[in-house]
């Protein structure tokens, strides 16, 4: 018993020798093909190999699509950080723009053509809230006299507190005789204000003395001048632009105090 079945279980060498070319030849398309040989492989594994390829295709594609994006937008960025061509498209856009929209300059000036406009078509009349339908007349208590003598020439005062001489003024020295009583007086008004800076009468005790150095003005003292309206004792000078308008003065000063002394006795 023994012996047969060691016998049956021992593989004969021709079993053995059959067995092995066939590891060989196993062993060598494992080394060729180590994946299989597609022809032999089941239907349904094909199947699912091809889809599994697709979709590792597809992935692949996908991502490759979402890198170029990628890749064009930080190309895009960086040629508009350095002056590339998404700058210049939105300069256009910006030049679109500016031809819609009107400059600064261009709002103001049809802000300023459009009050111009209405402040031509507004017409607006104002009806005075008095009318003067009488002519006021100012009166200078002159009305009764006549002018026998006028010149321009400067004023001036001896202003005994500081003992220095002032300005008074500017202006045309008159004198007036009056209508009825024939006296003469010295008046004398300042230029554009008009201003009384002397007003006196010619009297015979008054003498005119050449001022020291000039032939063209002259120093008188008067007794009563009432140009700051209370009369007041005061010491004169006068000027005039040459010695011949000068002397004219005199002539007609010295002729007015011989008519008013007559006057001034009776």
């Amino acid at each position: 018993m023994s012996d047969a079945t060691e016998a049956k279980s021992t593989p004969s060498a021709d079993q053995t020798a059959s067995s092995e070319p066939r590891l060989a030849q196993h062993e060598t398309n494992l080394v060729q093909k180590p994946l299989g040989d597609p022809s032999t492989e089941a239907p349904a594994t094909d199947a699912k190999s091809t889809t599994y390829t697709e979709a590792a295709t597809n992935a692949a594609t996908n991502a490759a699509n979402t890198a170029s994006a990628a890749a064009s937008g930080v190309t895009a960025s960086v040629f508009s950080m350095f002056g590339g061509g998404a700058k210049k498209e939105r300069k256009a856009d910006d030049t679109e723009d500016a031809k819609e929209e009107p400059s600064g300059g261009s709002k103001a000036k049809e802000d300023d053509d459009e009050d111009k406009a209405e402040e031509e078509e507004a017409e607006v009349e104002f009806e005075p809230v008095v009318r003067l339908t009488e002519k006021v007349d100012t009166k200078t208590n002159e009305e009764s006299e006549e002018q026998v003598f006028k010149m321009r020439a400067k004023l001036f005062k001896f202003d005994r507190d500081s003992r220095e001489w002032k300005e008074r003024g500017t202006g045309d020295v008159r004198l007036l005789k009056h209508k009825e009583n024939g006296k003469t007086r010295l008046v004398m008004r300042r230029d554009k204000t008009l201003k009384v800076c002397a007003n006196h009468y010619v009297t015979p005790d008054m003498k005119l003395s050449p001022n020291v150095g000039s032939d063209r003005s002259w120093v008188w003292n008067v007794a009563a001048d009432v140009s700051e309206g209370e009369p007041e004792a005061s010491t004169l000078a006068i000027r005039f632009g040459n010695s011949d308008n000068a002397n004219l003065f005199k002539e007609a000063f010295i002729k007015a105090q011989q008519e008013n002394e007559a006057l001034f006795q009776s």
